[in-house]
């Protein structure tokens, strides 16, 4: 028995009688107040005009939801998704015999967005950089990609906590001190690793590092330094915390090569890291 093991049993979130304000969602308008206020001080540094902020905020919001949705949807899910198309767009999912939406509409209930993938997110916050740096900075990608990556590592961190809040993407049983049991979820009431909080963890640690490279050396001249720092830290640490976690995707735990589909997709994008911080660069 393992007695130092904690029963994890959190509200929801903050109930206002009529509306539940979930912790989960608190964690990502922290996370992007948080950012905001770190890349304004990137910018004035930069010399760059604090409007573009604003745009670097909608570009950054639309491109983490909707690639954190699809994501989920064609990475992980899309067997399911694939015979429930309307679902992919709409808060919504069938419950026969329901009249659940508000009272409105019979056969379907609202459940808010849910299942999202890192992955995807990255994917999409890449793409909708590229277009911000041509179109609002007249700078090459990889030097967005470079500040953007300090505030990602954070925010990335305060997603995880939030999963913990929900009691998800938890982790295999263990016998550890560190066992958590996690009531609000499907899981067996056994200790499990809190795979939410070392994964929280190592992005804080590497959002320091990436914050004391740029204010504290000349690494942020070398153009795609510090979003390869940030490629391989970010992706090492969930490459090797998905052994400890319980697999997303039923009959994907040992994939290819014995590995999950987390670790899969981590890997090429562990590799384009190694190539930005080891090919020759130029400064930006």
């Amino acid at each position: 028995m393992n007695f130092l093991s904690i029963t994890w049993d959190p509200s929801l979130g903050i109930d206002l009688g009529f509306f539940i304000i979930r912790w989960y969602s608190l964690m990502f308008v922290a996370a992007f107040i948080m950012g905001l206020r770190l890349m304004k001080k990137i910018y004035i540094r930069e010399n760059i005009h604090l409007e573009k902020l604003d745009t670097l905020f909608m570009y950054t919001f639309i491109a983490m939801l909707v690639g954190m949705r699809f994501g989920e949807v064609f990475f992980y899910s899309w067997d399911y998704y694939k015979n429930n198309l309307l679902e992919i767009i709409l808060p919504i999912k069938r419950a026969s015999g329901e009249t659940a939406i508000f009272g409105l509409i019979e056969g379907w209930k609202f459940t808010g967005y849910t299942g999202f993938a890192s992955h995807g997110a990255a994917i999409a916050i890449i793409l909708a950089m590229y277009w911000y740096s041509r179109k609002h900075l007249n700078k090459s990608l990889l030097f967005i990609l470079d500040r953007m990556s300090i505030v990602c590592a954070l925010g990335a961190a305060f997603v995880r906590i939030g999963n913990f809040f929900n009691s998800e993407i938890y982790g295999k049983p263990t016998g550890s001190n560190f066992g958590v049991i996690f009531k609000n979820s499907d899981a067996e009431m056994l200790p499990r690793h809190p795979t939410q909080l070392y994964e929280a963890l190592c992005y804080l640690i590497l959002f320091y590092i990436l914050w004391k490279f740029y204010w504290k050396s000349d690494k942020k001249e070398k153009t795609g330094f510090l979003f390869g720092v940030f490629m391989i830290g970010l992706w090492s640490a969930r490459f090797f915390i998905e052994f400890f976690k319980e697999a997303q995707v039923d009959g994907r735990e040992d994939w290819i090569f014995s590995l999950n589909t987390g670790q899969v997709l981590s890997i090429p994008l562990i590799l384009i890291g190694l190539w930005l911080m080891l090919r020759k660069t130029k400064a930006s």
